[in-house]
């Protein structure tokens, strides 16, 4: 476990699952964590997004992790509305350009910093929740992590991307699960290597990993958490 016991960190979407996990695993490594979800700041909307980072002060650590289908399931593409579409792209996406730009001026000034945004396994390849946005933002985070990566590198400061596989990790994720009945859960539990489902845990792990010390050398790259489900 590294040492973040000198770092600040902020986590999104603190709430539960993923990132209470993320959030508990930084502070067990030290770090001063400063958490948000949905009842304190909104992360699409900007204001909201400068006003809590100026709060915070100086961050050392930012994790994107607020996104999800926010309460939506699949309908075929000709059905989807606008404003379903901005909604989970926001969530996503714009929430974590929005939460970058408003930390990296801090960052640039004392020449370091350590990114990590929580993509998925949608991202890579297809998502089993069949939400169009939802891939596409999930894609599009990968994207902006290598851009940022690249601008960013000169100035210290890493960016890279995490890509869970299928973790219970929210009502969401439990219902989908359900969802597929004992036939279904066994054979996707077939296609992971390890066969079995992710946990939060999982996921706080891989964010150590790109927090530490030792990772300064490290950006611009994707980790897929999920057992082994994306070698097939």
């Amino acid at each position: 476990m590294p040492d973040l016991s000198d770092r600040s960190a902020v986590v999104t979407g603190t709430a539960h699952g993923i990132g209470a996990a993320i959030a508990a695993a930084l502070e067990e490594s030290g770090a001063r964590v400063h958490g948000c979800d949905l009842d304190t700041v909104d992360v699409t909307d900007a204001e909201q997004v400068e006003g809590f980072i100026r709060s915070v002060g100086a961050v050392d650590i930012l994790v994107n992790n607020a996104g999800g289908v926010v309460g939506q399931v699949r309908h075929p593409l000709e059905e989807v509305s606008d404003e379903d579409w901005r909604a989970v792209v926001d969530a996503n996406l714009t929430s974590t350009f929005l939460c970058t730009r408003a930390a990296v001026s801090g960052m640039k000034e004392r020449g370091y910093g350590r990114i990590v945004n929580i993509s998925s396994g949608a991202g890579r390849s297809v998502s089993l929740t069949g939400i169009q946005a939802y891939a596409s933002a999930k894609a599009g985070q990968i994207g902006l992590t290598r851009q940022t990566a690249h601008e960013l590198g000169p100035f210290g400061i890493t960016v890279n991307a995490i890509a869970p596989g299928f973790v219970l990790s929210n009502p969401t994720s439990i219902r989908q699960w359900e969802s597929y009945g004992e036939d279904g859960q066994r054979a996707l539990l077939e296609r992971i290597a390890t066969r079995r489902l992710g946990t939060p845990e999982d996921i706080a792990r891989g964010v150590l990993f790109f927090a530490a010390e030792e990772a300064g050398w490290i950006t611009g790259q994707v980790l897929s958490i999920d057992g082994g489900h994306a070698i097939f």
